[in-house]
């Protein structure tokens, strides 16, 4: 069980409520096509005006089951990708046990704010888009690092991740994955929207190979949140 980031702070989990209600209300929030998401995801950081409360999934400290995974699997110069950075602590957490580490988000503000955050950082910081990244990055990293990013799409976009995904890991690399999950017969009413067991099955059906899967909880107040670590490695 976990207890994560700044979720214990009465006064920012008050702001961060607040936040959310009001992006909540903002053109995009509840799903639409790529364009839609965009300009949500964008949104975010331009009305967040620096308070990371305002941020929904920054808690500014790396994911807990994240660093349990690494105790045990250093980077040793492996090339490391940690997408949809937001504000940067995954990203410094993979760098920080020895990952070569690229770090990236649809939002430039969210890169900019990453690098104010952690100045003369190892981590390469940048803009991009999963669903069309420089071409030089297909099938380059030995870890690709994936934190809450499918379970904040819907329809055809989720769909669509599990090959943007799949193509980003070097052959003989893996797919880290941490997704809040649901069982197959709940609804999902997001965003965020939890993953199935036939949806996580989704990075199978592209042709990885699950190797990990741990189940565990997330505290957030008195909220219990079911969630899932799935380790997957992509065939030499």
């Amino acid at each position: 069980m976990a207890k994560e980031g700044m979720s214990g702070d009465p006064e920012f989990a008050r702001r961060r409520d607040a936040a959310r209600d009001r992006l909540d209300e903002l053109f995009g929030a509840r799903g639409g096509d790529r364009d839609d998401r965009t300009s949500w995801f964008e949104a975010v950081y331009e009305t967040a005006e620096g308070d990371a409360a305002a941020v929904p999934w920054a808690d500014l400290a790396p994911k807990d089951a994240l660093v349990e995974w690494l105790e045990n699997n250093p980077g040793k110069g492996a090339s490391a990708l940690d997408v949809g950075c937001g504000l940067g602590d995954n990203a410094e957490a993979l760098a920080a046990v020895g990952y070569d580490t690229t770090a990236f988000d649809l939002s430039e503000m969210a890169v900019e704010w990453a690098g104010q955050r952690f100045p003369g950082s190892s981590v390469h910081y940048t803009a991009a888009d999963l669903f069309s990244p420089p071409p030089d990055w297909i099938g380059a990293f030995d870890l690709v690092h994936e934190c809450y990013t499918v379970q904040a799409l819907h329809g055809e976009l989720r769909a669509a991740s599990y090959a943007a995904l799949a193509q980003l890991v070097k052959p003989g690399g893996q797919l880290l994955v941490l997704t809040r999950s649901r069982p197959e017969e709940a609804e999902a009413d997001g965003p965020p929207w939890p993953l199935s067991p036939s949806e996580l099955a989704g990075f199978e059906r592209v042709g990885l190979t699950l190797s990990e899967r741990t189940a565990y909880d997330v505290h957030k107040g008195e909220r219990v949140i079911p969630h899932i670590r799935a380790v997957y490695e992509k065939p030499v």
